[in-house]
């Protein structure tokens, strides 16, 4: 194998690790959206539907960003 190679791998392998790093954030922050919904819900019951349009809402923009982190690690790699 020659350093090319080895450098090839490693590269390949480095993004694996950041994209598995970058999935972190939106994991975190899908759990508190979700965690924030249902402490509202328990509050007040009646805003329920209201609340989980929001929630849905939230988790979409959140998950975008895990979209966002793999395709920068193809753009990149």
């Amino acid at each position: 194998m020659d350093a090319t190679t080895v450098l090839a791998a490693i590269s390949g392998n480095i993004a694996t690790v950041g994209y598995g790093l970058a999935a972190i954030g939106p994991a975190i922050g899908v759990g508190i959206v979700v965690g924030k919904t249902i402490e509202g819900v328990a509050r007040q019951p009646e805003l329920a539907g209201r609340l989980q349009v929001l929630m849905y809402i939230g988790i979409a923009f959140t998950e975008a960003l895990a979209f966002i982190g793999i395709a920068v690690g193809f753009i990149f790699v």
